[in-house]
């Protein structure tokens, strides 16, 4: 999926790829879901704790965050999720998890299972959609007051 922007890097414009950061503590998940991600069309960096993801945060925007819900302590991925929803270019967020039983403690939250790679495309494509329209909103109520 590419996103509107356009990237004017010496002179020539090309549509960057939606940015989305993975964030697994899991070495096989993470390649094997940032596999998935890029084959889909997306740009994927991708973290193995919630210290590194909240660094790479601060430093990059994304489009959509996807972090496992245990990483390094049971709270790990809530805390990844907290951070990225306090970021000034508000990414989507969601939980991806491999693991069939999981539940996250707030049924709010959206849980990814990668068992169904389609559907993992589509949810991630949708979640990016809601973002761009979000913004677009926001930004259209901004320029009319």
């Amino acid at each position: 999926m590419k996103t509107l922007a356009p990237d004017t890097t010496a002179g020539i414009s090309e549509f960057q790829l939606a940015r989305v950061l993975l964030v697994d503590d899991n070495p096989a998940s993470r390649l094997t879901l940032q596999t998935v991600l890029e084959a889909g069309g997306y740009h994927v960096d991708s973290a193995a704790s919630a210290a590194e993801a909240v660094g790479k945060m601060d430093c990059h925007e994304y489009e959509l965050v996807l972090s496992d819900l245990q990483m390094e302590s049971p709270e790990a991925g809530l805390r990844v999720l907290a951070h990225a929803r306090i970021m000034d270019y508000e990414p989507a967020t969601a939980i991806v998890t491999t693991y069939q039983n999981s539940h996250p403690a707030n049924q709010k939250r959206v849980l990814i299972k990668p068992i169904d790679l389609p559907g993992l495309l589509s949810k991630v494509a949708q979640l990016i959609s809601a973002r761009a329209a979000r913004r677009m909103r926001r930004e259209l109520r901004q320029a009319s007051a």
